[in-house]
Formats: C-alpha cells, sequence, structure tokens
C-alpha cells in the first residue's frame, strides 16, 4: 500500500497506562515522560506511548525501548525503570546516536555483556482519544495477539493511517500492516518471526519514501520473495515518474514509480490521507547498467 510513515526511522516507546491525551505532545504527568517525549521530537526520534493489552497495571516499574529501523543494522535496547526520572539518561546526546542509528547504551546488558534486548515488538494502535476506529479494532486485536505471542506485545498510541484500523507495527524493522482481522494480523506476525513479510494488508516499511515503499511492494508481487532483508531500495531519483533501483536477493531492478488519483475515504482536507502510486516499467539491470 506504501502508506508506513515516512519518518519514523528511530523509536523511543514508553510504557504509560494512561489515559492519553489525544496528542502526546499533549502528555504534562509524569514530567519525565513529557519532558521525554519533547527531547525525542526534537532529535528526531518518533516518541510512542505503549501499554500492555487487557488489564492496566501501575507503573513504576516503567519498560522502556529505544530502536532503530533504517539506515544500518536494525535494532532494539529495552530497560525497565524503577524511576521515570531514569529517563533523564536519555538525554539530547543519547537521542541524537539513536536518530542516527547508533546504540545509546541504554540497554539492560546480561551477565556476561551480551547484546541488549533483541526480540521483535508487535505494536497495535489502540489511541482511542485519537481516533475511536483505533480503539473499536486495535484493542480487540491487541488482546487476541497477546493471547497467542505474549510479551512481544504492546498498545501503542497514533502510529498512522487511522482509517486503516487495526494498525499493527513490527519493530525493530518498522513494518506497518493496515486493515488487519486476527487471521491477517497472526500471519503477518508468524511471517516476522520467521523473518520474512506477508504482502497481504502490508503498509510498508516506516523510513522510506512513499513511493520506494511502493517500489519494494512491486518487486516482491512480482519475484516471490519475502524475506524482510532481502530486498532493498537502493536509490530513488527524480520526481513523478520517479525511478527506483532495487535489490532483490542479489539481483537488481529499475523501475519506474508515477503518482496516482488516490480515492480518500476521509476526504480531501484529511490530514491522514496519503499518496497512490503505480508502478511500471520493471526492467532488471545487469552489472554494467550500474556503473
Amino acid at each position: 500500500m506504501a502508506t508506513a510513515t515516512t519518518k519514523a526511522r528511530s523509536w523511543l516507546l514508553i510504557e504509560h497506562p494512561g489515559p492519553w491525551p489525544e496528542r502526546i505532545e499533549q502528555l504534562v504527568e509524569p514530567a519525565p515522560v513529557a519532558e521525554a517525549i519533547a527531547r525525542a521530537t526534537r532529535a528526531g526520534v518518533r516518541p510512542q506511548l505503549i501499554r500492555r493489552p487487557g488489564r492496566r497495571r501501575g507503573t513504576p516499574p516503567l519498560q522502556v525501548y529505544v530502536g532503530s529501523s533504517l539506515g544500518g543494522p536494525v535494532w532494539l535496547e529495552g530497560r525497565k525503570l524503577a524511576d521515570p526520572a531514569e529517563l533523564a539518561e536519555l538525554d539530547d546526546a543519547a537521542l541524537a546516536a539513536v536518530a542516527s542509528g547508533r546504540r545509546p547504551g541504554f540497554g539492560d546488558l546480561l551477565a556476561d555483556g551480551a547484546a541488549p534486548y533483541t526480540e521483535p515488538l508487535l505494536l497495535v494502535c489502540a489511541h482511542g482519544r485519537r481516533n475511536v476506529c483505533c480503539a473499536r479494532l486495535g484493542v480487540p486485536l491487541a488482546r487476541e495477539l497477546a493471547a497467542r505471542f505474549d510479551g512481544a506485545v504492546w498498545e501503542t498510541s497514533h502510529v498512522g493511517g487511522d482509517r486503516y484500523a487495526a494498525n499493527l507495527i513490527c519493530l525493530p524493522h518498522g513494518l506497518y500492516y493496515g486493515s488487519l482481522g486476527t487471521a491477517e494480523a497472526v500471519s503477518a506476525v508468524e511471517a516476522y518471526l520467521r523473518g520474512e513479510v506477508t504482502l497481504e494488508r502490508l503498509r510498508g516499511r516506516a523510513g522510506m519514501p512513499e513511493p520506494a515503499q511502493a517500489a519494494e511492494h512491486f518487486a516482491r508481487s512480482l519475484t516471490g520473495v519475502l524475506g524482510v532483508d532481502s530486498v532493498s531500495v537502493e536509490s530513488l531519483t527524480g520526481t513523478s515518474p520517479y525511478e527506483a533501483v532495487i535489490d532483490v536477493a542479489g539481483t537488481r531492478y529499475r523501475a519506474l514509480v508515477e503518482d496516482a488519483e488516490a480515492l480518500h475515504e476521509c476526504g480531501p482536507g484529511c490530514q491522514e490521507n496519503m499518496g497512490s502510486y503505480l508502478v511500471s516499467g520493471i526492467t532488471l539491470l545487469n552489472p554494467a547498467a550500474l556503473v
């Protein structure tokens, strides 16, 4: 669909059971959480509030994650904080590192010095105050997924594309899925856990321009290559029609991506409306064509 948000290359996830304001930057208490959201936004790191599906538990301790989806190896670091004031450790310098794709060393290391948090996270938008459909569709989906995938699942604040509720993000790769029922969501998660994407209901990958998302999706559909890291858009140039060079498991293609008129369910003035794209003219590139 090519409708994943293009801004979220790096993440700050903070457990906050709620209530959540319409926009998380409006959060006032607890002050350390509000300040961390502001610092992350300034640094270009996307902040999200998260909470466990079902019964709300008080905090602290509160779970915090930072991570990177693009610009190098993807990663997550996680840590439980006994006091929200510990969020001050994620200062401007640490968040600048996260924004550039570098680990800030915030996560808990194991006793033997092994890498911090390495398991995937599954975020389901359940931000009812922002959009009622996210609560109506997202909350029950989060509970269904939690029953199957346990601690990997969190409800989260607004992720963009409310009209695609229920929305799911698979981290650390930043894969967005939308318009999900339980069966489609389970299929997407199972694919992710084995290192693949499923093209049904895939909205795209966060951090990539929408025409590049469209080019990747088309290349996967054409070739049947589903490995999460097996397809990458090496370059995107021009304006509509854009020219994309796509690497598919070591084979390169060139594709033309054009703007297309979209049907906007929310109306033409909605800020959630996103572009639509047509991919055409895909050709196989030999090595000499790239010199």
